[in-house]
């Protein structure tokens, strides 16, 4: 039997079960903790860490740790599992405005905002919970590498530009742990803490493929 027959039908397995099959619908829009897919679902944390085992050795969630509260690791789907199971996100309903929101506003939410303006008609914002001076000279080279124009971005504080009708999307770990009302998480490492051409461009490649699959499934939404 192939290496590849033999990886699928371990995950197959994995996803037999409805609770781990439920935990990996959750992760579709949003990168949780054990705890926060425990709460959602109640199951037991012994017999969530249990699952999320499972999940793992099966190649299709994986872990990162917390950039802001280091005691707290988040789930998140591999592509491999989007590749086997389709990367679709779950239904979420048409918002009126979607909203980017990361640390400083000056890479990870600003590539986030530009690219959504290019692939849909629902209207977006991008904020901090803690702006920077200006958008990082290294999101806006990428972003024009990319036909993304950030020379006029400016960072925005959070709270002069949330009204609380958005469908509010934390592209960062710290701003998720600040944030009062619970919005999807992204975990996507900060850029700017590496500093190099190569952890912007992973960090705008991870940003569009699930603005992609966000945009795809809002879109379709006729409500």
């Amino acid at each position: 039997m192939s290496t590849d027959l033999e990886t699928r039908a371990r995950a197959y397995a994995a996803l037999g079960d409805p609770s781990r099959l439920a935990i990996i619908d959750l992760l579709a829009n949003a990168d949780l903790a054990p705890s926060e897919l425990g709460t959602r679902l109640d199951i037991p944390t012994n017999l969530m860490a249990h699952h999320l085992q499972v999940l793992q050795q099966a190649g299709l969630v994986t872990r990162r740790r917390s950039e802001g509260d280091g005691r707290r690791t988040y789930v998140l789907r591999t592509p491999d599992c989007n590749q086997l199971i389709g990367a679709v996100a779950g239904h979420l309903p048409r918002p009126g405005r979607v909203a980017f929101v990361c640390s400083h506003n000056s890479a990870r939410s600003q590539l986030a905002e530009s690219y959504w303006r290019t692939i849909s008609s629902i209207p977006v914002v991008s904020a901090g919970t803690h702006p920077a001076a200006r958008v990082h000279p290294k999101a806006v080279r990428v972003g024009r590498r990319h036909g993304l124009d950030l020379t006029d971005a400016t960072p925005k504080l959070a709270q002069d530009v949330l009204t609380g009708d958005e469908l509010l999307i934390a592209v960062c770990d710290r701003a998720y742990e600040e944030l009062d009302t619970p919005p999807l998480h992204w975990s996507i490492p900060d850029p700017a803490r590496v500093d190099r051409a190569n952890a912007f461009d992973t960090a705008y490649n991870d940003l569009t493929s699930r603005v992609d699959l966000l945009a795809a499934s809002l879109e379709g939404d006729p409500s």
